[in-house]
């Protein structure tokens, strides 16, 4: 256990001015003891010397400040050797005051506060030994200063305990804040992962899996017409240049360029009439209600879900016909995509679905498919459309 807290740039100037105090009254003891000419006069400078030499060995070892138990040895040393000098002079009452500092300082509450009332009484006592009689204002300086020296060091305590408080309190703080600042950057790398994700597997990858199907196509039809080839390569060509200009959008971080000086329904009509042409799916666009203004964030989650989904079609529905349909429904905007496919289970969502289920949720929409063996899947999105958003 600590005999006393940690020093402080206040505390420890305080400390030196407590060893020149006790340094000072005890050489003025020896001082009036040598030039009254007292009798006992080398008795008196011999004890105040020797109370010097053992109050600054405290400050010079280590377990003084360490340790409750050697803080105790060292200060009840000075106590006798000051009960000594106390003996042989009155003016070794004034050396009191310095030693209730540290006897409150070093010492437990309880410990400290009963060393105080020893040390004041046998002042009292010592001084009215030399005095030849008792009287109550012989009490009242050493009592006084008894006072004083508790209530500086219980208000400098209280203090400091609660400095520490406060400062340990910042400490928790600015570790919390730590804390949370990494939670919430490691929040956004793992959101923004996963939005990366979402746009390569609907984006990128969904494009360069057209450009493989119509490339094989070409590789099948080449021996055979010429004609078709170039019709295939080319458009293989045009979807690259396509996925070449959203990968430069992302990494500028702007809108789909499908939405570039065009509105979604236009983008979803394009997408449709694309991938009729392209994959032999016959996909029609219908538009429903009245358009209204709708957040970026919005169109292109929609834009994407439209993109996904009928990427899904063309490459495991086996789907002769698609219907895109966007709807405007007021407090909400509906996108619904439905083919006439294969169909699968139900509950087996693949990455493509739940990319699309999480940025609809991710909206505060809502997000379905329905789909059986035989018999076609229905896609459908909701997504709300805020009361600023409406005409």
């Amino acid at each position: 256990m600590n005999a006393a807290p940690a020093l402080t740039p206040t505390s420890r100037v305080l400390t030196w001015c407590l060893h020149l105090l006790l340094i000072a009254l005890l050489a003025l003891a020896a001082v009036r003891a040598v030039a009254g000419e007292s009798a006992q006069a080398g008795a008196v400078v011999v004890a105040a010397v020797t109370c010097a030499v053992v109050y600054a060995a405290g400050p010079l070892l280590p377990r003084v400040r360490t340790s409750r138990r050697a803080a105790t040895w060292w200060l009840t040393a000075v106590g006798v050797v000051w009960l000594a000098l106390l003996v042989l002079t009155a003016d070794g009452v004034w050396v009191a005051f310095p030693l209730y500092f540290l006897q409150l300082h070093l010492l437990p509450r309880r410990q400290g506060l009963l060393a105080v009332i020893v040390t004041t009484l046998a002042a009292i006592a010592a001084f009215a030994a030399h005095q030849g009689a008792f009287s109550p204002a012989a009490a009242i300086g050493p009592t006084l200063g008894a006072a004083v020296a508790v209530a500086v060091v219980w208000g400098y305590q209280a203090l400091y305990r609660e400095s520490e408080g406060r400062r340990n309190l910042i400490e928790e703080l600015t570790a919390t804040r730590a804390d949370l600042a990494e939670a919430q950057h490691e929040a956004g790398v793992l959101a923004e992962r996963e939005r990366l994700a979402h746009e390569i597997h609907d984006t990128l990858a969904q494009g360069l899996s057209s450009i493989q199907l119509l490339l094989r196509a070409a590789e099948r039809t080449l021996p055979d017409t010429a004609g078709n080839a170039v019709r295939y390569v080319e458009q293989a060509r045009q979807a690259a240049a396509d996925n070449l200009a959203e990968a430069r959008r992302f990494v500028v971080a702007l809108s789909p360029p499908a939405l570039d000086d065009t509105t979604l329904a236009d983008a979803l009509e394009r997408l449709c009439a694309t991938t009729g042409a392209r994959h032999g799916v016959a996909t029609r666009f219908h538009l429903t209600g009245t358009p209204v203004p709708l957040p970026t964030t919005h169109e292109v989650a929609l834009l994407r879900i439209g993109q996904a989904a009928l990427a899904n079609t063309v490459r495991h529905a086996d789907a002769a016909t698609a219907e895109v349909t966007l709807s405007y429904l007021g407090e909400h905007v509906a996108l619904d995509v439905v083919d006439d496919g294969v169909g699968f289970e139900s509950g087996s969502d693949g990455f493509g679905l739940t990319a699309m289920r999480t940025r609809t949720e991710t909206l505060g929409g809502t997000f379905a498919v329905e789909s059986s063996p035989g018999h076609g899947t229905t896609l459908s999105v909701r997504l709300p459309v805020e009361p600023e958003d409406r005409p």
